[in-house]
């Protein structure tokens, strides 16, 4: 394993699945609860955020994940996240990521859009030249704060258009917010050409996933996991190449999934159902892609050609552009002929 553990630290990633906000280590996050120190519950300290981010239940993420949301109070903490995280991500030999954002939890705290779609585009220049890692955005709306989000979420994607927005989505609780109330501003947003990208059946059954994809126009689903109760819908989705966004460590830790050796992704990948590996919100689950990558590959059981194989699909149900693709995966196949000869 030590071995395989080398090939995937050295393996070039692309990441399809991760939060803006809750992919702020330890060192970022205590860094933003000291310059707003007694303004928040977050602690400051790195050593006790493993204790503060020990969730009980997925609401219970939830509630924390607020917290720390509340710590990004100016666009200047806007821009130092957006390109720390770039800084984590790129030290995994990550080449290219969709990194979720929620742009309405920011401006109802008083940034302005613009001034947030300048600082994120200014981290996203700066980490490509400093990095080498390629950001692109998906526009989340916050269920839980309902229709007044997804029309403000629409509006900042629509009028600000930063350039390295691809995609919107829909993120938060499942239980109690339906998906059928977001079909007007996901067919504005796929009619102004972004990509359909919306968590479903992550803690709701595979009705959600079905909602998702004929109410939203889902071309992508962040997590799906339920689907594996309903073999019509792996059909449908094998047949008609709508990926899942997988991640495990983070099932487990929402109690998505009771145990590791309870999920779903093997049932999924046998049926058909393509799927990526991600960290969604990873120092908050106390992980990382790698051993996201590494997780999978115990699933799965598979060796160095298999976890390669994971890396190739990621690119594959990318929205990244076709000469993009295609240079990573050109920078994929060297890698692996280099290492599996």
């Amino acid at each position: 394993m030590t071995d395989l553990t080398s090939f995937i630290a050295g393996l070039p990633k692309a990441e399809l699945h991760v939060h803006h906000v809750g992919s702020a280590s330890p060192r970022i996050v205590a860094e933003l609860a000291a310059r707003h120190e007694g303004r928040s519950p977050v602690p400051a300290d790195p050593a006790a955020l493993a204790d503060y981010f020990a969730f009980s239940d997925f609401a219970h993420f939830i509630e924390v994940y607020l917290t720390v949301v509340d710590l990004i109070r100016d666009d200047e903490d806007v821009r130092m996240l957006t390109y720390e995280v770039a800084r984590e991500l790129a030290r995994q030999q990550v080449r290219y990521a969709e990194l979720t954002i929620t742009p309405y939890s920011s401006v109802k705290r008083g940034i302005a859009a613009k001034a947030f779609c300048e600082a994120i585009e200014d981290a996203r220049r700066g980490a490509r030249a400093d990095f080498g890692i390629e950001l692109r955005w998906c526009f989340d709306i916050p269920g839980e704060a309902g229709l007044p989000a997804a029309e403000e979420t629409l509006r900042i994607a629509l009028d600000e258009r930063p350039d390295g927005l691809i995609s919107f989505g829909l993120g938060g609780p499942e239980v109690g917010v339906p998906r059928p109330q977001f079909k007007p501003y996901f067919d504005q947003a796929r009619a102004a050409g972004l990509h359909s990208a919306p968590h479903a059946g992550e803690t709701t059954g595979p009705e959600t996933i079905w909602s998702a994809i004929r109410d939203l126009g889902a071309e992508r689903i962040g997590h799906g996991i339920s689907a594996v109760q309903d073999p019509q819908l792996m059909a449908y989705l094998a047949e008609h190449a709508i990926p899942l966004e997988i991640s495990p460590t983070s099932n487990v830790r929402t109690r998505a999934v009771a145990a590791i050796e309870e999920h779903p992704l093997a049932t999924l990948f046998r049926a058909g159902v393509r799927v990526s590996i991600n960290s969604d919100d990873p120092p908050m689950f106390g992980t990382t892609l790698e051993e996201e990558y590494a997780v999978a590959a115990r699933l799965l059981d598979f060796g160095k050609a298999g976890v390669a194989g994971l890396a190739f699909a990621a690119v594959d149900q990318s929205f990244l552009d076709s000469a993009g693709k295609e240079a990573l995966i050109a920078e994929i196949d060297a890698y692996v002929t280099q290492n599996l000869a």
